[in-house]
């Protein structure tokens, strides 16, 4: 069995950490690249950045950023943000970054996950999937940012990118992003029952048993949060503790 891993999200904006909720209504949350040497110290098992405008702004990614974590941090880090071409997912790696998520780029033109896989590996490829309830049963994808409802199922998409190539799924949920009142375990449970890669699940850690309820229950492989650890509500070592306690296999 695979440990389950911690990954501390930092969302960003015009070069700063932001957080928001449900996509929305964002507050200043610091400089990532201190932030991201700090969570290396405290036992970050990964780190993913996440350019939120670059997409909707129609721009690349912050490429100093990049650089200057992966001179400042020992562990595995994914970005995503803008990313359109083979070409921007090699300048992200050259960059120093170990990932790299496709959101729009992927569901506007799938080949571009088989294309990034094969010039690449799988290993590389993170399909970053903002998920919404649209009624019993069914989520949608949404892209530019959370701001456009595709229409289409987020079941099917992810168990597409998967055939396409995509090494792992980023899941998160729009509805649960940012309110601390829990992952969404139902959403999650879906997408690892409908795919055979590791799933990330992120949007709504609100406390210790949220952590375990996803990495359980909800079946992911990796359970993400930004506020909680921005702001020093909880620390990573804490929910790693727990989580040994409850015997659940992590990192360490």
């Amino acid at each position: 069995m695979l440990t389950k891993r911690i990954i501390p999200c930092l969302d960003m904006t015009e070069g700063k950490v932001v957080k928001g909720v449900r996509f929305i209504d964002f507050r200043d949350a610091g400089d990532p690249v201190v932030l991201a040497k700090r969570y290396d110290m405290e036992g970050a098992d990964e780190l993913v950045f996440l350019d939120i405008t670059a997409t909707v702004e129609n721009r690349g990614i912050l490429m100093s950023v990049v650089s200057n974590t992966a001179r400042e941090v020992t562990i595995p880090f994914s970005v995503g943000g803008g990313i359109r071409t083979v070409e921007d997912m090699r300048m992200i790696l050259k960059a120093g970054a170990d990932k790299v998520s496709v959101n729009t780029g992927a569901f506007k033109n799938p080949e571009l996950i088989t294309r990034c896989a094969e010039e690449f590996g799988s290993q590389c490829v993170v399909l970053s999937c903002d998920a919404k309830k649209a009624e019993n049963e069914r989520w949608n994808v949404y892209i530019h940012g959370g701001r456009t409802d595709t229409g289409a199922s987020v079941i099917e998409w992810v168990k597409r990118a998967a055939a396409l190539g995509a090494g792992e799924i980023l899941l998160t949920s729009i509805d649960s992003d940012g309110t601390k009142n829990g992952f969404d375990v139902e959403l999650t449970r879906r997408i690892t029952q409908a795919v055979n890669i590791p799933v990330i699940a992120s949007g709504g850690a609100g406390s210790l048993q949220d952590f375990a309820d996803i990495l359980t229950i909800g079946g992911a492989d990796a359970a993400l949060a930004a506020s909680l650890f921005h702001f020093n509500e909880l620390t990573i070592k804490k929910v790693k503790n727990y989580l040994s306690n409850k015997n659940i296999r992590i990192r360490n």
